[in-house]
């Protein structure tokens, strides 16, 4: 048994329902083992001062891309990014990866690969494919948090969409464990891309992904949990379009066990805002008007929306068509050019700073920020019991932040292995100085000393969630 811990601060923040106040948090073996609303800087491991303690942030929507694509991302970058940006633990996505997450054998060969390399605490979902409803209930007794699938195409032949029928399979076999299943919700309506227009205009890339595919398919998503609830919580990845708000509150209102996120990125940019030829600002679905952002911050405020996550989706520069850090562009390509571009955005770690600065204006509160980025995103997951708060109990996760501090973006504060994102040189409120994952600081700040290099602890201290 190690000695017991404190880390003491004039303003804590347990949960979204307690008040920020001083306390002091005694750890013991990586557990919180008990809590005094004190602050007691003597002999504190993590003395704050006025900066702010609350619940290290849970991301459930990471793209990782390893094995298979490390030259996107690799768990070492992406959990260095999550610890300098306050995440205590990161829930990786089924696909990019090779191979995808659909077997036990893939799950298998991901957590051997991401072993010794984890700065912060790592899952992963599994993925719903065509031909493998019966691999799902033993991916689930292998420790997936539940799985996701694609209902139009996902942009790699390794991940293909499943239809209604195939749908129908897996969720019965879903049934069986209670297990969750997400949806990248976007069907095909018959739009296009408009041959006439300048690929290199983000218009262009808008008007052939419009808000009626994700209304379609969260259409078709309320339909199929309906169907199979209570046993089967379904789950809208990264909502972009406001105009399915209707249908989701109602299907709540229903007492459906439908959870909806959307992410830093709509929450935070405005469509009209995106200059030409900066592919860095693609994603599917894509970020839409200031209107429909101003939609979503009103269903994020009211409940209907759960949670934020970031949707990590990196790649190379020459796949982004962007001839930034180092990338170059293959012959006959067009730089810019927002149709042909792989659309994902960069941003594991920065969210915390984005979504408080922008929520701010909008009487976001502290509390909101542990909800939606913590206690929610942590229940989805299924990992509630031990993340998400500070409790006796629960794992010592903290983020230690200044919530005043001015932010500069710069390109040394992204740790993510390809440095293209639309938040490079963004000046925000809030600033992480320390993050601790089950009682070890793994980043700080300030430190440079024999234990730490650049402020990431040497030595990578996460572990797999089983």
């Amino acid at each position: 048994m190690s000695q017991e811990t404190a880390f003491t601060s004039q303003r804590v923040l347990l949960s979204s329902t307690s008040n920020v106040g001083p306390a002091t948090i005694y750890v013991q073996d990586g557990k919180v083992t008990r809590i005094e609303r004190e602050y007691k800087p003597d002999g504190a491991l993590v003395d704050a001062g006025t900066k702010l303690i609350m619940p290290g942030v849970v991301d459930a929507h990471v793209h990782i891309n390893q094995p298979g694509r490390t030259q996107w991302e690799g768990v070492v970058t992406a959990s260095h990014a999550a610890a300098a940006g306050g995440v205590t633990s990161i829930i990786d996505m089924p696909l990019n990866c090779i191979p995808s997450t659909v077997t036990v054998d893939a799950y298998n060969q991901k957590r051997t690969s991401f072993k010794d390399g984890m700065w912060v605490d790592v899952g992963t979902w599994g993925g719903v494919v065509p031909g493998n409803a019966s691999d799902l209930v033993p991916m689930l007794e292998a420790g997936a948090r539940g799985f996701k699938c694609f209902l139009c195409d996902s942009g790699v032949d390794e991940f293909p969409p499943v239809n209604e029928e195939q749908l129908r399979l897996a969720m019965t076999e879903l049934k069986k464990k209670n297990g969750k299943l997400l949806f990248h919700a976007e069907m095909d309506t018959g739009a296009s891309v408009n041959e006439e227009q300048d690929p290199t205009h983000y218009t262009t890339f808008l008007e052939s992904r419009p808000p009626n595919m994700e209304v379609k398919a969260i259409d078709l998503v309320i339909k199929m949990c309906r169907e199979f609830a209570p046993h089967v919580p379904c789950h809208i990845v990264h909502l972009s379009a406001a105009d399915a708000l209707p249908a989701i509150r109602a299907a709540k209102a229903e007492g459906l066990p439908l959870t909806v996120e959307t992410c830093f990125h709509y929450l935070t940019i405005n469509s009209e805002d995106v200059p030409t030829r900066s592919t860095e600002y693609k994603c599917c679905p894509p970020i839409r008007d200031a209107a429909n952002r101003d939609q979503l911050w009103a269903a994020v405020l009211d409940g209907s929306i759960d949670m934020v996550v970031s949707d990590h989706s990196p790649c190379t520069p020459d796949l982004k068509l962007h001839p930034c850090c180092g990338g170059s562009l293959a012959g006959g390509a067009v730089e810019g050019d927002f149709v042909k571009a792989w659309g994902g955005i960069a941003s594991v770690g920065i969210g915390l700073p984005l979504l408080w600065s922008e929520g701010q204006n909008r009487g976001l509160t502290l509390q909101d920020i542990v909800r939606l980025i913590c206690e929610s995103t942590a229940e989805h997951a299924g990992i509630k019991a031990r993340k998400g708060q500070v409790k006796v109990g629960s794992d010592a996760d903290f983020v230690v932040w200044a919530p005043e501090e001015e932010n500069h973006i710069t390109v040394d504060k992204l740790h993510f292995r390809n440095k293209l994102t639309p938040y490079q040189e963004r000046r925000c409120k809030g600033l992480v100085h320390q993050t601790v994952v089950r009682g070890s600081v793994v980043y700080d700040i300030a430190q440079t000393g024999d234990q730490y290099e650049n402020g990431f602890s040497k030595l990578p201290l996460g572990q797999w969630i089983e």
